[in-house]
């Protein structure tokens, strides 16, 4: 029976949805965390009769005939591209992106990667860098005898010291772009590279060319709605409960079958 098969693919399915679910609310506090989605597409179908084949006792046309459907597949886990709510923070390092945009990074292989997470540290050589040490670029390193540090919308940044009134300009944080932002492969620590679906990315100043502004003493939350994810996680657990319910009949049913004597 095709049915047993047909269920498997849809408790494959619905498992896989449930996976997706429980990675969004495990990151509901992660910093710049941007919601998944799994999505679904119909498997291949057998056409016992095609639409509009001729009927052979008459010679009419058939409106619809006989397609039987082969189960479900997994078709993307995409990415909702949705800003979470800012949160004041206080700390002269951190900034929020107030629209589209990623900081760059640079890995320790020397690849370049991208980021929404704007918790930035301060290395002991006066980097500044990621939480987890990734300095950003363009480099900007802060002196010693540094009082303060304000980075305004624009993304410059600047050192105030104690014998000066006026600040002095360290450098620029810059943001990029991508044509197709959910095309991004997604490496963890809050980490993307670049890829051939995501496109090329296109560096500005923040606030020029639809880019967002830089907010100092702020983070990005997650985007994720703890309450919708846990009405699609019922959801998703009652389509495996059905699709087991399904393989449980035929199995009936084929017993049933084995004891007609």
């Amino acid at each position: 029976m095709r049915a047993l098969k047909i269920a498997a693919t849809g408790m494959t399915a619905q498992q896989m949805r449930v996976e997706t679910i429980s990675n969004n609310l495990a990151n509901m506090n992660t910093t710049g965390y941007n919601a998944r989605r799994a999505e679904f597409a119909d498997l291949h179908y057998q056409q016992m009769v095609r639409p509009g084949s001729v009927n052979a006792s008459d010679g009419t046309l058939l409106p619809t005939g006989v397609q039987l459907g082969l189960g479900v597949r997994p078709a993307a886990v995409s990415m909702h591209i949705q800003q979470g709510a800012l949160s004041a923070t206080g700390n002269e390092l951190d900034v929020a992106i107030d629209g589209r945009g990623y900081l760059e990074v640079t890995l320790p292989s020397g690849a370049a990667a991208y980021t929404r997470d704007g918790s930035l540290k301060r290395s002991a050589d006066g980097l500044i860098v990621t939480s987890d040490g990734f300095p950003v670029t363009p480099e900007v390193t802060i002196p010693e005898d540094a009082r303060s540090i304000t980075i305004n919308g624009a993304g410059e940044v600047y050192a105030y010291f104690d014998d000066t009134a006026e600040g002095q300009l360290l450098g620029q944080l810059n943001l990029s772009s991508f044509t197709n932002a959910k095309g991004l492969e997604a490496v963890g620590s809050n980490l993307f590279r670049e890829t051939e679906a995501s496109g090329a990315p296109v560096v500005a100043t923040p606030g020029e060319d639809g880019l967002g502004t830089l907010r100092q003493g702020y983070l990005e939350d997650s985007s994720v709605d703890a309450v919708r994810e846990i009405t699609e996680l019922i959801e998703a657990q009652r389509g495996y409960e059905m699709n087991a319910k399904v393989i449980s009949a035929v199995d009936q049913m084929m017993g049933a079958t084995t004891q007609v004597r």
